[in-house]
């Protein structure tokens, strides 16, 4: 079973590395290096301020 999950999570990043003209490496960088820590910053921030925002709301 996670081969594959694997073999399919591959396949998907082989298509979108021909669809954008670069090499599988490459877009396994800008997927694992460049955009999931920079959505993973942002929606912590986020969480951190609905968290605020629940804590106005609740008058705590």
């Amino acid at each position: 079973m996670m081969d594959q999950i694997f073999d399919w999570c591959v396949q998907v990043l082989v298509y979108w590395a021909n669809i954008f003209g670069i090499t599988y490496k490459e877009i396994n960088v800008w997927v694992f290096v460049i955009i999931w820590p920079i959505l993973t910053i942002v929606l912590v921030a986020v969480i951190i301020k609905q968290r605020q925002r629940i804590r106005q709301l609740s008058g705590k």
